[in-house]
């Protein structure tokens, strides 16, 4: 129906420094330029998927990374957190422009990165998103702000998004700070859900949970999503483990009475990052496009879902690298001679993902 609202989700936006090396250009008319640390082309890593993003009515990703500021050769080299080696990430401000155009509209920033800076970091990542015109849900400046719920008017239909982690890799913020995350604890879920079921007709959570690259959910994941969905979200996210796992649709009565489907997707993978691990999974991600339909009464209900699977392909053959993140169906399809030495993989990959979701998207 031409009057149904898609809703693009993808996973982790996890700008690895070997990427953003590959992504330098030193020449402001084939990149975003950022002032103070020069010039990158990080449309072009996400041109073969663009068109999918934007043709969305809203589309929601994983910022699993930090726009904090400071010299360049925290962007380009590998830095790790001195008491538990944690790798921490930042990325140049030109990513949030350009992830603006590439259509993203909301960014969930609650994750195991979020305070790799501190709180510094964590609030200048905001500041920036806000510039370029990016909701975003999960992390907050104030109290003020840990109160606001991310809530976005789509053709006359309220979306709200809400956003939590399991932990900051051990970067706790500090006491009487007034910055702070939203970690997954039930009571305060249940109090966000029971605010914003009065102000939204359609709920959207988003969660950083689960184990890294275990392809199956754990059964603390399990357990939140029945809980989640008992409390009236519609759609869950997962994000975390950097590979994909699977996804589950139900008819549920929340504690309100009503009485829907809804669906859930465990992990959604890395939409972009390096080959962690040496693992195909890790380059192998997902683009989760919701139909939301309008109901006769005002509300919104969820009437269709689609998945489109991704995958990152690097290449160190050049001298400055390349990146492109491409829709595995028809990259596979039609193959491209720059990309044609991973076919064999990227097939592997399809295959895999197509056996995992058949049958529930």
């Amino acid at each position: 129906m031409s009057d149904d609202i898609i809703i693009a989700a993808v996973g982790d936006l996890l700008m690895k420094p070997l990427l953003i090396r590959y992504m330098r250009t030193g020449d402001k008319r084939d990149g975003s330029l950022d002032k103070a640390h020069g010039s990158y082309a990080f449309e072009q890593a996400f041109e073969p998927v663009s068109k999918v993003l934007q043709d969305a009515h809203l589309t929601i990703g994983n910022l699993e990374t930090t726009f904090a500021g400071g010299p360049k050769e925290g962007f380009i080299k590998t830095r790790r957190n001195p008491r538990n080696g944690n790798p921490v990430f930042k990325c140049p401000d030109s990513f949030a422009p350009a992830l603006k155009r590439i259509g993203f509209n909301v960014l969930s920033t609650a994750n195991n990165h979020c305070m790799d800076y501190g709180v510094g970091g964590l609030k200048r990542t905001l500041h920036v998103l806000d510039k370029n015109g990016i909701a975003h849900a999960g992390t907050y400046r104030d109290e003020n702000e840990s109160r606001r719920l991310c809530i976005r008017n789509v053709r006359g239909v309220r979306i709200g998004i809400l956003s939590y982690t399991r932990d900051t890799n051990g970067i706790a913020v500090p006491k009487g700070q007034p910055a702070g995350v939203k970690l997954i604890a039930r009571r305060q879920i249940r109090q966000d859900l029971a605010r914003l079921r009065g102000l939204s007709d359609f709920i959207i959570v988003c969660m950083h949970f689960g184990f890294e690259y275990h392809g199956s959910p754990a059964s603390h994941q399990r357990k939140l999503v029945r809980f989640l969905f008992r409390q009236g979200a519609d759609v869950i996210l997962g994000a975390h483990p950097h590979v994909l796992q699977h996804s589950v649709s139900r008819t549920v009565k929340d504690v309100t009475g009503r009485t829907r489907k809804r669906f859930a997707i465990y992990s959604l993978g890395n939409f972009i990052s390096t080959r962690l691990h040496n693992k195909d999974a890790a380059l192998t991600g997902m683009i989760v496009r919701l139909r939301i339909r309008k109901t006769s009464g005002g509300g919104a209900l969820l009437a269709g879902i689609e998945h489109i699977p991704t995958w990152v392909y690097i290449s160190k053959d050049s001298n400055r690298g390349i990146c492109r993140v491409l829709p595995l169906k028809q990259a596979i399809k039609k193959p491209e001679s720059y990309f044609a030495g991973q076919i064999t993989r990227m097939k592997r990959a399809y295959r895999k993902t197509t056996r995992m979701y058949k049958g529930v998207l």
